[in-house]
């Protein structure tokens, strides 16, 4: 069965494989609906064309359930998912797009209302808002009958860069009955799957000094508490049955700061075409403010935008994170690969896995992908870009930097199916096949 993931937020060491088809069935439920206003002024034409030819009642039928869908105030998406261990999940989702009078989307609404065979009846409140081209804020807030419950609010101010400082504000609370542990290392295997409850809240702050449009120096505090508990999936053991202390199980809080440096030349934040992005980290976790948590991490990333033309882009992205100090470190911090996000100091992508899949000391990733946007399309006065992304991502996890860097590295290839409304909004779903199986990532923004 395939994996699937969906990325309304990206909270580092998230596990949840809960409700991704909302957002799938919403992409292609879009792409239908741009499909046929695109197509109307073709229509038209043929219109004054005489035909010989009657329409079907079949066709008949779908053009007046078309008509009535595109009078409705929203877009009603139907909520059918199903992933690994995570049960069967039924609902609603109504989305509501709000376009500026230039004809860009510039606001998302997408609530639901559904039932989890796991964790019952649920409901969410997704609002995503585009202000300008320098600020964006998004608010999530969720509950189920049983075990989950999420919020997670984030403001962004000073992304084209043009001010002496750049800001980011994260509050998260996530409790979710999906944590999947396989163990430690590059070798971890299908059978070491263990379940836990994972409750983490969060608060984080990011400050981002402007030296130039192109050079930036960020500090990050975040205070974070996080809790793990028995399973709640039937099928899989607790996390702490199978690996008995194992760092990370039980409370703790954690204040973990980071700096980093960065050069960025590209051409947009959120839809580039062109440029480079290098970025050096260096972070720690420390014993204040109450923080059970010691470590150390260091590393870079760097991704590479280069045209082939006005509409293709080959995108390269590679990243480092290396541990000097890591034996304080819970099982929930150390590197990671698997999923469809690369975080700058965090986690890596392998859209063939689940996330967090690899867990180690140490991790290197690098992948590839061609973004060709293949079709315009048209809905609500707005210009609406289809594109086809085929992509290939490595990866691993290592305890020492010694040995042969390309040994045992795994890999995940597949197509990502975007849909992109300039200047701001990417929804995209990828899917990608490993070793394991193919997996399926949904969600909104780039992977890198």
């Amino acid at each position: 069965m395939p994996q699937i993931e969906m990325a309304d937020y990206t909270p580092r060491h998230a596990a949840r494989t809960v409700r991704p088809l909302p957002i799938l069935l919403l992409f292609f439920a879009l792409a239908g609906a741009l499909s046929s206003a695109g197509a109307a002024p073709a229509a038209a034409s043929d219109a004054a064309t005489p035909s010989t030819s009657q329409p079907s009642a079949a066709s008949s039928i779908i053009d007046a359930a078309l008509t009535s869908l595109r009078t409705l105030p929203f877009i009603p998406v139907p909520e059918i998912s199903t992933a690994p261990y995570s049960g069967v999940d039924v609902g609603l989702i109504p989305v509501v797009l709000k376009e500026t009078t230039n004809g860009e989307i510039d606001q998302i609404l997408a609530p639901d209302l559904y039932h989890s065979s796991y964790f019952g009846w649920g409901a969410t409140f997704r609002l995503f808002r585009y202000p300008s081209a320098d600020e964006q804020w998004s608010v999530i807030a969720g509950t189920e009958q049983r075990v989950q419950r999420t919020f997670d609010a984030e403001w962004d101010h000073g992304l084209l860069r043009n001010t002496p400082w750049s800001w980011t504000l994260h509050a998260m609370y996530d409790r979710s009955g999906t944590g999947i542990f396989y163990g430690l290392g590059n070798s971890s295997t299908l059978k070491g799957q263990s379940n836990y409850i994972d409750s983490q809240a969060r608060l984080e702050a990011t400050a981002e000094r402007n030296l130039s449009h192109r050079m930036q120096i960020a500090y990050l505090a975040r205070f974070s508490t996080v809790a793990i508990e028995g399973g709640a999936l039937p099928g899989l053991p607790y996390t702490e049955t199978l690996y008995p202390g194992l760092n990370g199980l039980g409370d703790t809080r954690e204040f973990h700061q980071r700096l980093t440096v960065t050069y960025d030349s590209r051409d947009s934040v959120d839809m580039p075409h062109q440029g480079v992005r290098l970025a050096a980290f260096a972070g720690a976790s420390t014993h204040v403010l109450d923080s059970g948590v010691a470590y150390t991490a260091i590393g870079f990333d760097a991704t590479k935008f280069q045209p082939l033309g006005s509409r293709l882009t080959l995108v390269a992205h590679g990243a480092l994170r290396y541990m000097p100090t890591y034996q304080g470190a819970p099982f929930w911090d150390l590197s990671s690969l698997g999923g469809d996000r690369s975080i700058i100091g965090e986690t890596q992508p392998l859209r063939g896995y689940g996330y967090d899949r690899f867990v180690g000391r140490n991790s290197m990733a690098a992948s590839i992908e061609l973004r060709d946007r293949v079709a315009d399309l048209h809905m609500m006065d707005s210009n609406i870009q289809f594109e086809l992304a085929p992509f290939l991502d490595t990866g691993k996890v290592f305890s020492a930097m010694a040995g042969d860097p390309f040994a045992h590295v795994h890999a995940a290839g597949g197509m990502g199916f975007r849909l992109i409304a300039p200047p701001f909004i990417v929804g995209y779903v990828d899917i990608g096949v490993g070793s394991e199986g193919p997996a399926v990532f949904t969600g909104i923004n780039y992977p890198f």
